[in-house]
């Protein structure tokens, strides 16, 4: 029996699962990071995507202090975050058919682009279907998921297909089906999700990796700066003039 805490016990789940993903997903994440920064170096532009929880890594690496500025968030109405009411309206929108493909086809992506979809399970239509249409309009795709769910789940698109099956690089979160990290005799169902820990450093170090790249072959690196800085809003001020064209969250 363990004399370590439940908080120390969930640290060390995270910090184990961070070690995998150092050790297992290093080829991936420089594919991946190579991949944003061929983007970028060719005048095209980066988006994010994620539905519910999954969203949150999306989110952690769009227009933030650090990050690239190139990054935007592809929003899919009511499936971004837990923001909408009922919470579980997003969980039903990620098994919609047609609703990915309507938002692709309305949103600025284009050929030359590229797109991370960030899926824990990767079984539902709506990352599916988002990944699978990207590619058939040009735009190379990113996954983010946990690969065990493809393995151990079925698919609920009607392809039978996960999202690690229309990627061109795919990124293993290595999280357990369920996506708990502890049990207790005296608490009925497992608990303490680790995903988004696990999920968000993958995202940076695609990032961090993407940004490196491109200052390997003398391009500027389009960062932010924090605007609690001295000189961080001048700064963003200048990249948002000098990239306006491949930043859409400013308008």
């Amino acid at each position: 029996m363990s004399d370590s805490t439940p908080a120390e016990q969930f640290l060390d789940a995270a910090i184990g699962l961070l070690q995998r993903v150092r050790a297992e997903e290093a080829e991936a994440v420089e594919a991946a990071g190579t991949l944003l920064a061929d983007t970028v170096a060719g005048g095209g532009r980066l988006f994010a995507f994620g539905a519910g929880h999954s969203s949150l890594a999306a989110q952690d690496v769009v227009y933030r202090a650090g990050g690239l500025a190139l990054m935007n968030l592809l929003a899919v109405p009511g499936a971004v975050g837990v923001d909408v009411v009922p919470a579980t309206l997003g969980s039903a929108l990620e098994r919609v058919d047609g609703l990915a493909t309507a938002v692709l086809d309305s949103s600025p992506l284009r050929a030359g682009d590229a797109l991370v979809v960030v899926s824990l399970s990767g079984r539902n239509a709506l990352p599916v279907e988002m990944a699978r249409h990207a590619r058939s309009l040009g735009v190379r795709v990113v996954g983010v998921t946990s690969v065990a769910y493809a393995e151990q789940t079925t698919s609920r698109h009607s392809s039978g297909t996960f999202l690690k099956d229309h990627c061109d690089v795919v990124l293993d979160s290595k999280i357990a089906i369920g996506d708990a990290e502890l049990t207790l005799d005296t608490i009925p169902a497992p608990f303490a999700p680790a995903s988004t820990v696990v999920t968000s450093a993958l995202m940076q170090a695609v990032m961090a990796t993407a940004a490196s790249s491109l200052a390997a072959r003398g391009i500027e690196v389009p960062l932010l700066r924090s605007g609690n800085v001295d000189g961080g809003h001048e700064w963003n001020r200048r990249v948002f003039e000098e990239y306006g064209d491949r930043i859409f969250y400013r308008h």
